[in-house]
């Protein structure tokens, strides 16, 4: 049986419950539910704090979780990150008012203000700063405004907040976190169950990013049409009861979908439908 961590509230639940959900597996009603089996897939998921979930992951006692890359590294723990989940994304930035500095070298002998001191003293290390990391919980933009520090580090999204406070950033971004899957460090990856797993994540993450496109086009028309939708392998062709005519299927980026089907329509195509993909495997 596979044992799962699952964050159990914050920005990473709901998109993660979600993805678990189109990955065919069971998700709790509740929020108080903390352990749920899922009999049918021969999966527990164990509902923990985000921050948490490395350390449990890193003792063994659970097989893989899923947390943000932020978390992972500021846990220290041993855990490994080994797919990338696309959600909840974010930017690490240093913050201050303007003109306190301009680059991580100028933090020397400074006090950083942030909720992720581990992520922090290595960035500091790595760039040879010696600065005084102080440990928040919750919301930092206020430790300049109180004295605690000249500098925090914090997690960027829009920047509204910062710029209610008085702060900009400043510097390159100390890192990028988004949704990770994690698994203690060295573990084997020849798990079956694990395999399985990642397999249904990664059909979710296809699905999300491809849509199928159907449309109709006259044969002498047909290279030119392919060029536009090669597909992951090679798009399926079929001669159409109207004479020279045939259907093309392919899938295409969500992305490109619009544009796509404005040029196969320049180029004669017509009757071009998409259709959303639910699962996938490549």
């Amino acid at each position: 049986m596979l044992r799962i961590a699952v964050p159990n509230k914050g920005s990473l639940s709901g998109p993660a419950a979600a993805m678990l959900h189109e990955a065919g597996y069971r998700q709790r009603k509740e929020s108080k539910e903390l352990v749920l089996f899922d009999s049918a897939n021969d999966v527990e998921f164990f509902y923990l704090r985000p921050r948490d979930i490395a350390i449990y992951v890193s003792s063994g006692r659970l097989d893989i979780g899923i947390t943000g890359r932020d978390l992972l590294l500021d846990s220290a723990a041993g855990a490994e990150e080994i797919l990338q989940l696309g959600f909840a994304r974010s930017t690490f930035h240093y913050a201050a008012r303007p003109g306190t500095a301009q680059g991580v070298a100028d933090l020397a002998g400074m006090t950083v203000a942030t909720s992720y001191e581990g992520v922090v003293e290595k960035h500091l290390a790595d760039h040879g700063v010696a600065a005084t990391v102080v440990h928040l919980d919750g919301a930092v933009e206020t430790a300049i405004q109180l004295g605690v520090a000249q500098v925090i580090a914090d997690v960027v999204e829009t920047g509204t907040s910062l710029r209610n406070a008085g702060l900009e950033t400043f510097g390159e971004p100390i890192m990028a976190s988004e949704a990770v899957v994690v698994r203690p460090t060295g573990a084997s990856t020849d798990d079956p169950e694990v395999q399985k797993f990642l397999r249904r994540l990664q059909g979710v993450l296809v699905a999300r990013r491809y849509v199928m496109m159907d449309y109709d086009i006259r044969a002498e028309h047909v290279d030119q049409a392919v060029a536009l939708t090669p597909g992951l392998e090679s798009p399926t062709v079929s001669p159409l009861h109207h004479e020279g005519w045939v259907a093309v299927r392919a899938m295409v980026p969500t992305s490109d979908a619009q544009r796509i089907m404005d040029e196969l329509y320049e180029l004669g195509a017509r009757a071009i439908l998409t259709t959303g993909i639910h699962a996938a495997r490549l």
